[in-house]
């Protein structure tokens, strides 16, 4: 029987922050494996980020590496100018940076705070504000704004963290009023523990899990990509958690 490969994302220009590995880099290669160019974002980590845009560029799609720090509006926006300068539209945003502080409330230090408001928040609006113009003057779009189940259920250690990702789910929901009249929509993805590579040890009990298992990336990607395609463009304003029923539970 012949098959043949849905490019559902053709002629459409994706940004990814936080785009160098584990989600984002599955992210990146499904938005690109339908058709998308795809630029994907970090702050450092170069040698990720172009092992990411040169495993797209393998798979016969188009992506752009794009090292800037999204707490930088002018960073931002050179970053947005450089992908407006190769592909002349921008029509999907995904806030996947993050920054993680885990240390108990009573040794969490005010520059600890506000290291990680200042990505997961403060990034997202900047990177918001530099993206919208374009989303709107294309006729539309999509955001996701990238969040985590422990900003829902909570979790010792994780102050900073869990207090960046539930005010990224208020500003989805504004922005998702907002942006509606413009055919853009908005949605915050709470994924539960995955499957990724991690920078620090990470230690949690499976029991909690009704299906048992940690996410993969994959999956994860999958849902995002639903979101911004054209079936899923009338989801907006919602929190969508996918945790194997963690969230559920608590």
């Amino acid at each position: 029987m012949a098959t043949h490969t849905v490019r559902e994302f053709e002629g459409r220009v994706v940004l990814i922050t936080g785009g160098a590995r584990n989600i984002g880099r599955s992210m990146a290669a499904t938005f690109a494996a339908g058709g998308a160019c795809v630029a994907v974002n970090a702050r450092t980590s170069r040698q990720d980020l172009e092992a990411t845009a040169a495993a797209i560029a393998a798979a016969g799609g188009e992506a752009l590496s794009c090292i800037a720090d999204i707490t930088d509006p002018h960073a931002v926006k050179r970053m947005v100018d450089a992908i407006l300068d190769k592909w002349g539209r921008l029509d999907i945003l995904v806030n996947n940076a993050v920054a993680h502080r885990f240390k108990p409330f009573d040794e969490l230090t005010i520059d600890d705070w506000r290291a990680t408001l200042s990505v997961t928040l403060d990034g997202a609006f900047h990177c918001i504000q530099a993206c919208m113009p374009h989303l709107i003057r294309g006729g539309g779009g999509s955001i996701v704004n990238m969040g985590g189940a422990f900003g829902h259920i909570g979790s010792a250690g994780r102050a900073a963290t869990a207090t960046s990702k539930a005010g990224l789910a208020g500003l989805t929901r504004a922005l998702a009023s907002e942006l509606a009249p413009h055919d853009i929509n908005v949605n915050y993805v709470a994924p539960g523990p995955a499957n990724t590579e991690r920078d620090f040890a990470f230690q949690f009990d499976l029991k909690k899990i009704p299906m048992g298992r940690f996410a993969e990336s994959s999956e994860i990607a999958t849902l995002v990509k639903l979101l911004c395609s054209r079936e899923g463009r009338y989801i907006t304003g919602q929190t969508i958690h996918i945790n194997g029923g963690l969230f559920m539970n608590n």
